[in-house]
């Protein structure tokens, strides 16, 4: 058995039926409505966990033995986080179930030798055998090695270059840091502050990684390499002004780096201001700190102290699984970032769906805590789209300078599943304005991005910082089907001309099978179910040749047991969409897609429906998890950078499955 379905959930069906009856449906979407509102807070918002990978464990670690600060208890916390994602093979992966992934592994090691762990201890023995087969250190990615230089154990000059003038470049130059994407932007900015500063602690020998470099460091080729294969090329291109940007660091030509580094702190202090942290993402909230620190803003600034404090918010701390001894351990995990505006926009959208009432004051309270979220502010979108009122909505809790498009979309999709008769008119401008942003924001491509306009200058994936995987944010057919659903909410139609250029950008980036690319969740399954709902919602036949293709590509993946599932590695490796063990999240998917192209009585849809059913628990949630004990993770169906960064949003798990559980049987009631 493959490792995926290691610990994968089974149960013993409650009915022997193909399809299930109508009572039974309507039986656990009451269990699953009743569950979502438990879930509610008292002030109307919805936010589910976001668990990651080790890698910010490691990282959290890492940042508190820099700067000489952190609890004690959270630091062991996070190393027992660390230790219990570790893979038979030694490594550790960026999403359960899936193969070791070399910067991950390099980091945990780190991390345990940060906190002590001899490099005998089998644990470490077991993960250095694997690092050194799989290349060492030097095959991490650009930030592992940064991080590391900031403790000697990699050379600055061997790193790209990260020099802080790029933020002088003006906005009418090709390169710019608002052509990159926005999230980008956020890690780079504070990131080439601490590359021009050059911090570093010095560790004792004992904690060092210098065992992790094949061949011993002293013989080991640091720097890139070219690409040998097309001299002339952008890679190599880069590379060589790399190299010139190096040599002009070694002689001290950069005349302008002081005010580089002035316009950086402007930027990242500016940005501190009505957010959660620099971005509000993780990686971006950790640089800031660094840069602060770098900066010489003590430990007890303001600034630095509202940094810290943000960036620790992103903690879980609870007791992990009974270990074999019957021991609980206490486990510290981080957060990438909270999505609160997106799972209560989502959480009151599937209860309106489910048939709520729309005046429920448990819907009406969550309304009016999203309308308080509302973007007022000209944020870095207003870089490239000048003449739009500010309007639309974040992901967390405060983002004020990044709202972004799919968000907004689904909060626009949600407000209109509730009657607010005491802000009937507040409400309605807020959607106008933010409906009139998010069309301000279509690509030139008809598609739409979820932060910037038009941020597709793709030369710019051959920068040598840029193997995260993420440097550009262009439009996508997830996002572009969200805001069509929307738009025909709002009574937009095929006689609009940006409807109708977006259903042209859709039908260009389908798939020779039939099936699209998920740009924002795991993977064509997600892409696939957001076109179809999108298509149909505004008007295009189902009978069309592309809708029917897409239905049949859902159809010939669905799982021998009724479910379906897509792992991560259809990133890696597209010939495997669709494959994986069934999840709840990717099996409602999957129905709602086949319900939107018009297939409500297949066998597929009913096998999917009573998968559904069968796994939902008393409670009324289901479980997206597997692995046993202490080593029991979340299944990913959620994307942040594919092939780098993956997130398992929590309530996927049961939103998604009331929704396609809602749509099943309007169908049946509607026939």
């Amino acid at each position: 058995m493959s490792q995926s379905l290691q610990g994968a959930q089974t149960v013993t069906p409650r009915f022997g039926r193909i399809d299930a009856g109508l009572d039974q449906v309507e039986e656990a979407i009451g269990r699953s409505q009743e569950y979502l509102f438990s879930q509610q807070s008292p002030d109307g918002y919805w936010c589910g966990e976001l668990e990651a990978d080790s890698t910010l464990a490691s990282d959290y670690i890492m940042v508190h033995t820099l700067l000489g600060t952190g609890d004690e208890r959270k630091m062991r916390g996070a190393l027992a986080e660390i230790r219990r994602r570790q893979n038979e093979d030694g490594g550790w992966s960026i999403y359960a179930g899936g193969p070791s992934n070399i910067s991950a592994s390099v980091k945990a090691y780190f991390a345990f030798k940060l906190m002590g762990w001899p490099v005998d201890n089998p644990v470490l023995a077991k993960a250095r055998a694997w690092i050194l087969e799989h290349g060492g250190v030097v095959e991490t990615n650009t930030f592992t090695k940064l991080y590391l230089c900031f403790f000697g154990q990699y050379e600055y000059d061997a790193v790209p270059a990260i020099p802080p003038e790029i933020v002088l470049f003006p906005k009418w130059f090709y390169f710019n840091i608002y052509e990159i994407s926005s999230w980008s932007r956020a890690i780079l900015v504070p990131l080439s502050i601490a590359y021009a500063k050059k911090p570093f602690k010095k560790l004792a020998p004992e904690h060092d990684i210098s065992e992790l470099f094949v061949g011993g460091r002293a013989n080991a080729n640091l720097h890139l390499r070219w690409d040998r294969k097309r001299i002339v090329g952008w890679r190599n291109f880069f590379l060589l002004l790399d190299r010139l940007l190096h040599w002009a660091e070694r002689v001290h030509i950069r005349p302008l780096r002081r005010v580089a580094i002035k316009s950086a702190e402007r930027w990242i202090l500016q940005h501190l201001e009505m957010s959660d942290g620099l971005g509000a993402i993780y990686p971006a909230m950790l640089n800031a700190i660094l840069a602060l620190r770098c900066l010489g803003y003590s430990i007890d600034d303001p600034q630095t102290i509202r940094a810290m404090d943000e960036f620790e918010k992103l903690g879980i701390e609870d007791q992990g699984a009974p270990g074999a001894d019957g021991d609980r351990e206490t486990i510290f995990r981080m957060q990438p970032c909270m999505s609160p505006v997106w799972d209560t926009a989502y959480a009151l959208y599937v209860l309106g769906e489910s048939g709520i009432s729309r005046t429920d004051p448990r819907l009406v309270r969550a309304a009016d805590w999203m309308l308080t979220k509302e973007v007022r502010i000209r944020g870095d979108w207003a870089v490239k789209v000048h003449d739009t009122q500010p309007g639309g909505w974040y992901f967390e809790f405060n983002n004020e300078f990044y709202p972004d498009t799919d968000d907004s979309a689904q909060v626009l999709l949600a407000l209109n599943k509730v009657d607010n008769n005491a802000r009937e008119r507040y409400q309605y401008d807020v959607c106008q304005r933010a409906i009139a942003w998010i069309l301000a924001m279509q690509c030139k491509s008809g598609g739409w991005a979820s932060f910037d306009k038009d941020n597709t200058k793709m030369v710019f994936e051959n920068v040598p910082f840029a193997d995260h995987n993420a440097m550009l944010d262009p439009p996508t057919v997830d996002i572009t089907g969200r805001i069509l659903e929307m738009l025909a909410t709002y009574g937009y139609t095929r006689a609009d001309r940006q409807v109708e250029k977006a259903i042209r950008f859709i039908y260009s980036e389908q798939e020779p099978d039939g099936s699209w690319f998920g740009r924002w969740g795991v993977n064509y399954l997600y892409g696939t179910f957001l076109v179809l709902r999108g298509m149909e919602a505004i008007g295009v036949w189902n009978h069309e040749p592309q809708i029917q293709q897409a239905a049949e590509w859902v159809r010939s993946v669905q799982n021998a047991d009724g479910g379906w599932g897509e792992s991560c590695a259809s990133y890696d490796e597209p010939s495997t969409r669709g494959v994986g063990v069934s999840t709840p999240s990717q099996t409602a998917w999957a129905i709602l897609g086949l319900l939107s192209a018009g297939d409500n009585r297949s066998d597929s849809v009913a096998k999917g429906i009573r998968w559904l059913i069968e796994r939902q628990k008393p409670d009324g949630s289901w479980d997206e998890s597997m692995g046993n004990g202490p080593s029991r993770q979340a299944i990913i169906t959620g994307t942040g950078f594919p092939r780098v960064f993956y997130l398992a949003y929590h309530l996927y798990r049961n939103y998604f499955p009331l929704l396609a559980l809602s749509g099943y049987r309007r169908a049946l009631t509607r026939d």
